[in-house]
């Protein structure tokens, strides 16, 4: 076997430490500042505060690097209401006010869509509780050989390592409050090198765990996990080695924010924000102005959270989504709620062929909601099913402002744009715009 010499990755973690002051935020709402004209972003700092950080990464064109002491503070900065955000990687704006967190994206959104829509305003962001909003979470274990322990929770900042927490202030409170209890039990399993994570749904009917092991657990250690969630009203999945997830108890969970109650299965995609999710699709309907004669496509649909919305609005919906599991789920959904006039089908909207049925079809209205890689390969061709409207419901700006071009080059306007605060307290930056053709 050959031999070749690799360079080791150079994280320049021992780098002296940098003292700066911080001039503006990047686009995570990280505080940005400069040495040598090379950007350094800070995450945790606020403008005006002068501070000492350590570089935990270093490129040609910017450096990322770790807080270490804030030297000289903004008046504006606020006392985290979490014991973990010094560690935990999740909420990383907990030190600035809600309402400035709310106006550092509006500013870093229209910066972003500056080229494609230089004089379009912001309409005010849809916002929710601030708190206790998350409906679900995947909390990482890893059992530690050395110190004979579990670490439960979430990844650290800029790192790998989980850092075991006790509570979480943005999860629901149903699955925030049993914390201590699941990691007690999970401690007690005779094999804890197999545990892989935990998912935690609070769906509308019931709450459900999800645990996932990397081999099958020992009859004692799956009595001990069904024990707990009959004892809590949980329902229960086990998703062993390559087993698909089996179902131990309780109810299949269901959520119906948007009037329409949908089955779904913990590994599916749902939106974490149930209030700001229903204000998210009540808007998009308003935007896409739907009649009742028209032909609407739905694009990355998911179980249907758009599609079924839609179908009570218009003369027929499509819903085209990338993973199989999620269309059947769709459709049996659309059995079981009796709405024939919605139809899904599976398609890889990045390598479209040409010979899907539904890509011939006209349609009067187009709605899309990808994931952060955002809409390439179905972006391009949207002008072809000659949609008068369009909204766009984005994850990712970087990649909304990418595919925003395409639309302007195929003869679309921007017409409104919004940020959606879906996930308070971080960078996350979610939003929508209507485009007219």
């Amino acid at each position: 076997m050959a031999n070749f010499y690799k360079p080791q990755k150079n994280n320049n973690r021992t780098q002296k430490h940098l003292s700066l002051t911080i001039e503006k935020y990047d686009f995570q709402g990280a505080g940005m500042a400069y040495t040598q004209g090379k950007p350094v972003f800070v995450s945790g700092a606020l403008v005006g505060e002068k501070v000492v950080c350590q570089p935990v990464e270093s490129k040609a064109k910017f450096i990322k690097a770790k807080l270490i002491k804030v030297l000289k503070a903004s008046d504006e900065r606020v006392t985290a209401f979490c014991p973990h955000f010094q560690q935990c990687g999740g909420c990383t704006l907990q030190h600035m006010p809600y309402e400035q967190q709310l106006e550092v994206k509006q500013q870093a959104f229209a910066k972003v869509m500056s080229k494609v829509a230089p004089q379009q305003e912001l309409e005010a962001p849809i916002v929710g509780n601030s708190r206790s909003y998350r409906r679900r979470a995947r909390i990482s274990l890893l059992w530690d050989t050395k110190k004979n322990k579990l670490h439960f929770g979430f990844r650290e900042g800029q790192s790998k390592n989980i850092v075991t927490v006790n509570q979480c202030p943005v999860l629901a409170d149903s699955l925030a409050s049993l914390f201590p209890e699941m990691k007690a039990l999970l401690e007690g399993v005779s094999q804890p090198k197999i545990l892989g994570h935990l998912e935690l749904v609070e769906a509308d009917n019931t709450n459900v765990i999800l645990l996932r092991t990397s081999a099958e657990l020992r009859s004692k250690d799956s009595k001990a996990v069904l024990d707990f969630a009959q004892k809590n009203n949980f329902t229960l999945y086990l998703h062993e080695g390559q087993s698909k997830p089996r179902k131990l108890c309780g109810e299949s969970p269901k959520c119906d924010e948007t009037g329409f109650e949908l089955d779904f299965l913990p590994t599916d995609f749902i939106q974490v924000n149930r209030s700001v999710n229903h204000q998210m699709v009540s808007q998009a309907i308003e935007w896409l102005d739907v009649r009742e004669n028209e032909r609407v496509l739905d694009l990355f649909c998911g179980i249907g959270n758009f599609t079924f919305p839609l179908s009570a609005k218009a003369k027929a919906v499509v819903g085209i989504e990338g993973v199989e599991e999620m269309v059947s789920r769709a459709n049996d959904n659309a059995q079981t709620l009796g709405v024939d006039i919605a139809k899904f089908h599976q398609a890889n909207l990045a390598e479209l062929t040409g010979k899907e049925s539904w890509a011939s079809e006209r349609f009067d209205k187009i709605l899309l909601d990808p994931a952060r890689a955002g809409a390439a390969g179905v972006v391009e061709k949207l002008s072809s099913f000659g949609a008068s409207r369009i909204v766009y419901v984005s994850c990712n700006p970087s990649t909304l402002a990418r595919d925003s071009e395409s639309l302007l080059e195929q003869g679309y306007k921007v017409i409104k744009m919004r940020i959606l605060d879906m996930f308070p307290h971080t960078g996350h930056l979610e939003s929508m715009v209507l485009f007219e053709k």
